[in-house]
């Protein structure tokens, strides 16, 4: 029973295309996905009517490029970061929040936060004390920008 339901193109068709779902989470570059959604159409084609082997082979190639030219930049606009919007994305997700100063720091010190559970470098134009609640105002590198709270 379980061979011959292996043995059924949709099927082959589907599992291959779920390997290649799964092989897009390891390999970077969010191309390899569209060849699995190629695979599971062709499935779907398999499921309703009985192409021959060429016929599958040329609507696995033909919609995962398709599907590739037409929605990868779409898809990866909407659900990845771009490089143009990650650091504005950065600068939102730290710019406002509090932090905890670990140690004292000044114009001419960098000190240490505790800024969601993770201790970070920072520095300030203005002297602050340790233990002080202090404003993150921005991020150069692995550096938190942080001024005293008011």
């Amino acid at each position: 029973m379980i061979k011959s339901i292996i043995s059924r193109p949709e099927v082959i068709w589907f599992i291959f295309g779920l390997v290649l779902f799964f092989l897009e989470l390891l390999v970077p570059g969010f191309v390899i996905f569209f060849f699995g959604v190629g695979a599971w159409v062709t499935a779907i084609l398999c499921l309703v009517a009985n192409p021959g082997i060429n016929l599958q082979f040329i609507v696995f190639g033909v919609t995962s490029v398709l599907s590739l030219l037409a929605l990868r930049k779409i898809l990866q606009k909407k659900f990845f970061y771009s490089e143009d919007n990650l650091s504005e994305r950065v600068e939102d997700e730290f710019t406002g929040r509090e932090a905890l100063a670990l140690t004292d720091i000044s114009p001419d010190k960098k000190g240490k936060v505790e800024f969601k559970g993770t201790t970070w470098q920072a520095e300030s134009e203005s002297t602050i004390s340790e233990g002080q609640t202090v404003v993150v105002s921005g991020k150069e590198n692995v550096t938190l920008i942080v001024k005293p709270k008011i």
